[in-house]
């Protein structure tokens, strides 16, 4: 799922951020109409969530993950929606899978040999997560291990004092390190946007992380006290198109933290296909950091299938 053109970068332009400035109003009025504007029922309900888990990075980043969770991850990974769900809904031919399955350092050999011919990549958080305050030649170290260890893709976090003081040349130089690093393996870029004071200051780091070639920008660790909302979202898109404006250079995106409801799930996909358009609405170009999403997506999927809602349970994880 990563065969598109990698971001390649470019030199820093100080230049570039001068003109970035966020309404925080006008984004909000812009995204709180969304729901309304864009309400979508029936079939293309439908798409939308099937669409929504293909998109989502299925996640496990606790302290006692164990192999056996993280094959039975990876197993709900390979067949998200049960198939008497999809035989109802009359879209068994689908291959339907998650996007990718996400996971510490540790867990990457057992990931990978649990999707071995299933086409999904193992991502790896990385640089120290979620703090990204281990010493660099650490952090730098355990993205080439992840990366050696069969990662296909690597979620870096940034030093978010560089953002918070404005230190962009240093915010550039440190991502650019953590995508040399990376050699192959796509690389997502988390600026633990509720970390940074303003939605100005998440338009400059966005931007800034794409100069230094990022191939996804992504709102949130989603251990932070806010996480992945609409308003960052618009801001970071916004940027994104932009940068494909400026360099012809297609940059995904990444929500990720606080995303539970198959609803929220549509309203972010309609936020997408608005401001970059069809061709960022497929897991190379953008997905969901979340885990309990697929739950609630498999659970509507099964009202349509059948008119009736079952209890959480019958969707575990794994």
């Amino acid at each position: 799922m990563t065969d598109t053109l990698a971001n390649q970068g470019t030199t820093f332009h100080a230049d570039w951020l001068e003109g970035i400035r966020v309404n925080k109003s006008a984004v909000e009025r812009r995204t709180a109409t969304l729901g309304g504007r864009r309400a979508v029922k029936k079939d293309s309900q439908i798409a939308f969530m099937l669409k929504a888990i293909s998109c989502i990075d299925l996640t496990t980043l606790a302290g006692d993950d164990t192999p056996g969770r993280v094959r039975r991850l990876c197993g709900k990974a390979r067949q998200p929606v049960r198939r008497d769900i999809l035989d109802a809904l009359g879209v068994a031919d689908i291959r339907l899978t998650t996007g990718a399955v996400c996971v510490y350092h540790e867990m990457v050999e057992e990931a990978v040999a649990a999707l071995d011919g299933s086409g999904v990549p193992v991502a790896a958080v990385s640089t120290g997560f979620p703090a990204g305050l281990a010493p660099m030649e650490t952090r730098l170290e355990e993205i080439k291990r992840s990366v050696a260890a069969g990662a296909r893709e690597i979620d870096i976090v940034v030093t978010r004092a560089h953002v918070l003081t404005g230190n962009w040349q240093a915010l550039y130089d440190e991502v650019r390190a953590f995508k040399d690093a990376c050699g192959p393996a796509l690389m997502k870029s988390i600026l633990a946007t509720g970390e940074h004071g303003n939605l100005t200051q998440v338009g400059k780091a966005s931007m800034v992380a794409m100069m230094a070639g990022s191939d996804f920008i992504k709102t949130s660790t989603g251990m932070e006290g806010v996480n992945a909302t609409l308003p960052v979202s618009l801001v970071m898109i916004r940027q994104i198109r932009d940068f494909y404006e400026r360099t012809g250079q297609k940059v995904g995106y990444k929500p990720a933290g606080g995303i539970k409801a198959a609803k929220e799930a549509v309203l972010y996909l309609a936020l997408i296909k608005e401001e970059l358009g069809r061709d960022w609405m497929e897991p190379e170009l953008f997905r969901f950091g979340a885990s309990s999403l697929l739950g609630d997506l498999e659970r509507q999927l099964e009202y349509h299938a059948t008119g009736a809602y079952s209890v959480g349970y019958r969707h575990p994880m794994g």
